[in-house]
């Protein structure tokens, strides 16, 4: 069996998931960053808190805070029992089980709506869609996608 997801869903990783899946080095994350399709993940806040300088986009935005906390609450219980039902095909390397990906993910999707408002008033989340984008030729040093691209591939 796999994931069977009808739509998107929000589902955050925390910033040392990012700099691990995209080994990032510190030198990385000095330069601008672009996040694309970041949801509601808490690159975004952490690397800001750490003086980076850094954009996401997603569609998401467009949404209130609590618009967004609903939706992630009316959708953790199923992707975690997906995520059940398919241990078999993680490595649980980093993440010891389904109970723990669930908790970090929970916490870095709240540390990312506590963020939000400000970071909506900041310009450092906009409500933008792939893959035309509002912004110049190489305004970004770095840009970054997760499995976003590979997760809903299929849907038009």
């Amino acid at each position: 069996m796999t994931f069977s997801l009808d739509q998107v869903v929000p589902w955050g990783r925390s910033f040392d998931e990012y700099v691990a899946m995209f080994d990032m080095s510190e030198s990385d994350l000095q330069g601008s960053v672009l996040g694309c399709a970041d949801g509601p993940a808490a690159f975004n806040c952490t690397l800001t808190r750490r003086g980076g300088r850094v954009i996401s986009v997603d569609p998401l935005y467009q949404y209130s805070v609590e618009q967004i906390e609903q939706r992630i609450s009316e959708t953790y219980t199923t992707v975690l029992e997906q995520a059940r039902r398919n241990h078999r095909q993680f490595i649980w390397k980093q993440i010891p089980s389904v109970e723990v990906l669930g908790q970090m993910r929970l916490a870095a999707m709240h540390d990312f709506l506590r963020d939000f408002p400000a970071g909506i008033k900041q310009g450092r989340y906009r409500q933008e869609s792939l893959p035309d984008l509002p912004f110049a030729e190489r305004e970004f040093d770095l840009a970054l996608c997760s499995h976003f691209l590979f997760l809903y591939s299929d849907e038009s």
